[in-house]
Parts: structure tokens; C-alpha cells; sequence
């Protein structure tokens, strides 16, 4: 139980050393777009879309005019949900099925 609380500790302590949540960034909008995270933005459910990209579109102008948010609202590691891991891990899932057929 203490190793699991304090892994929690490291793991907020990294979150909010990373500096995204500064400029409103959830975890997943950070992710390197390679061709299974376009996929899987491609399914995403069109308000989750427009979220992500109003963040992002903020942090940008944000890092432009040198500044970060106030503190209430910077992005808590509790609040920050994983909203593109479903639909990224289906998208791997489906590659790999893939791959596994054509090698039939």
C-alpha cells in the first residue's frame, strides 16, 4: 500500500513537472500523431474533437505570448482522463490483426 501511494506521489510530481497542464493540455493531447494516433482522432466523437482541439489551440497561443494559465486552471492529474486511449487501442488492435492476416 505505501510503495502504491508513494508511485501516486511520483507520478503527480511528473505530471505537473511536464508543464502541459500549465497551458490547459490533458495528457493525451500531447501524444506524437503517428498513424495510429490519426486514426484514432478520425473516430473520436465530434465534441471530444472540438475540445482537444480548442486546448490545443489555446496552449499554442498561450506559448506564443510567453505565458501559462492561472492556477485554477491548470489541468489536475485527477481530472485529466485518458479520453483517446479507447479508440487508440482499438486502432492498434485492428493493425495488428491486420498485419497477422497478411502474413498468412
Amino acid at each position: 500500500a505505501e510503495g502504491g501511494r508513494l508511485l501516486d506521489k511520483i507520478r503527480k510530481w511528473y505530471y505537473n513537472a511536464a508543464g502541459f497542464n500549465k497551458l490547459g493540455l490533458m495528457r493525451d493531447d500531447t501524444l506524437h500523431e503517428d498513424d495510429d494516433v490519426k486514426e484514432a482522432l478520425k473516430r473520436l466523437p465530434e465534441h471530444l474533437y472540438n475540445e482537444r482541439v480548442f486546448r490545443i489551440k489555446r496552449a499554442l497561443d498561450l506559448s506564443l505570448k510567453h505565458q501559462i494559465l492561472p492556477k485554477d486552471q491548470w489541468v489536475k492529474y485527477e481530472e485529466d482522463h485518458h479520453y483517446l486511449e479507447p479508440y487508440l487501442k482499438e486502432v492498434i488492435r485492428e493493425r495488428h490483426e491486420r498485419e497477422a492476416w497478411n502474413k498468412k
